[in-house]
């Protein structure tokens, strides 16, 4: 655990320091998780809204926080559970994205940044939810296996499987399409 978490933990395990700690900490933490999470979401609004359940519920169980793993992974972890939550809750839903059918019609003389991000979103959304997520913790958010297996619980031997074979499936969908 880094001193500077150690300091916001310690102030807060103390009822007047609380909520500037949990204040400190989001500021330290907002925009990486934001970044996270908006890698998963595909969007600022879903992941402006993860983000936000993820550190309300943060701040609710913080005092369940047992130090066992550091803040930011802690943290980490609700935000992923708080946006799979609500990929699950919009799949379901099925919303479609009415700016797609717009991007389609327009003619380039190659493909666009915006026609290859979303070729490469639409390759990550095929894959099963747990080499999605290992994928785009290692590849949007560049953590390390150590990190991704304690916010998943996953071996990283297990992890390094899931990478191969999501990194595998995205490049057939790319070169099929």
């Amino acid at each position: 655990m880094k001193s500077e978490e150690r300091e916001i933990l310690k102030g807060l395990q103390n009822k007047r320091t609380k909520e500037a700690a949990f204040v400190q900490l989001i500021s330290m933490y907002k925009k990486p998780l934001y970044g996270h999470v908006r890698s998963m979401t595909g969007n600022h609004t879903d992941a402006d809204d993860a983000l936000q359940n993820a550190l309300v519920k943060a701040w609710k169980y913080i005092d369940g926080f047992k130090g066992d793993s550091a803040l930011y992974t802690w943290m980490y972890r609700i935000a992923t559970n708080e946006a799979i939550t609500l990929i699950n809750k919009r799949s379901k839903m099925k919303v479609v994205d009415m700016d797609e059918g717009h991007q389609k019609g327009m003619a380039t003389d190659g493909p666009s940044g915006d026609e290859i991000q979303r070729k490469l979103k639409e390759a990550i959304d095929t894959l099963p939810d747990k080499q999605r997520q290992v994928f785009e913790m290692k590849y949007f958010s560049e953590m390390k296996y150590e990190e991704i297996a304690s916010i998943t619980g996953t071996s990283i031997g297990g992890l390094k499987a899931s990478y191969f074979h999501a990194v595998r499936k995205i490049e057939e969908f790319l070169s099929s399409s």
